[in-house]
């Protein structure tokens, strides 16, 4: 089940990366790449520090299928109709979510300590994206006072309480993802942003 999650980010991830690179005049192979980056850069930069060798794309050639059919199909949707105009961001609170959670289980399954646990999620699911507007010319989404990493901070935090109360794994790892999703997309609705550490 994990692993069909984790392809389910790469999707999604892999959408939110062709949609952020659209306006940017590149080519299709320039815009695939931006699409490989934002869908496996958090997992790669997981697996590296995690010792979790070799890294998971490299012994599993469907994520790069994925991620190229995931492209592909989004660049011909785009170029026929529009998307709406907060689509890149409910596209990307999914993709956020499934990796969150997922990268979660993969630090669990070695064992981490919870506090280990919420960060290789964390970077799990905000590294790609990171990369995807570093290299799009963008501020990013984690530095824009967004609910965004403190989004997956929590909806793995809930996981992790939820399991600790005794609820079974399957059941506390979509609970996490609910958190997740459901704080982004209030967040998107109603602009609601953290709080800036001074004022002006």
């Amino acid at each position: 089940m994990l692993y069909y999650f984790d392809l389910a980010g790469v999707a999604v991830f892999a959408i939110s990366g062709v949609l952020a690179a659209r306006d940017r005049d590149l080519d299709l192979l320039g815009v695939i790449v931006i699409a490989a980056i934002t869908a496996i850069g958090g997992g790669t930069l997981r697996d590296l520090l995690l010792d979790r060798h070799p890294i998971f794309w490299i012994t599993d050639v469907w994520y790069l299928i994925i991620i190229i059919i995931s492209a592909l199909f989004t660049v011909a949707y785009v170029r026929k109709w529009s998307p709406p105009g907060k689509l890149i961001l409910v596209a990307d609170a999914f993709g956020l979510a499934l990796f969150a959670l997922s990268g979660a289980q993969y630090a669990e399954a070695t064992q981490s300590s919870p506090l280990i646990v919420i960060l290789m999620g964390t970077m799990t699911g905000v590294t790609g994206g990171i990369l995807r507007d570093v290299i799009t010319n963008k501020i990013p989404m984690i530095l824009r006072r967004e609910i965004y990493a403190t989004a997956a901070i929590v909806g793995i935090t809930a996981y992790l309480a939820m399991q600790a109360l005794g609820i079974p794994q399957e059941a506390a790892f979509g609970g996490g993802i609910l958190v997740v999703v459901v704080m982004r997309l209030i967040a998107i609705r109603w602009s609601l942003h953290l709080p800036v550490s001074h004022k002006p």
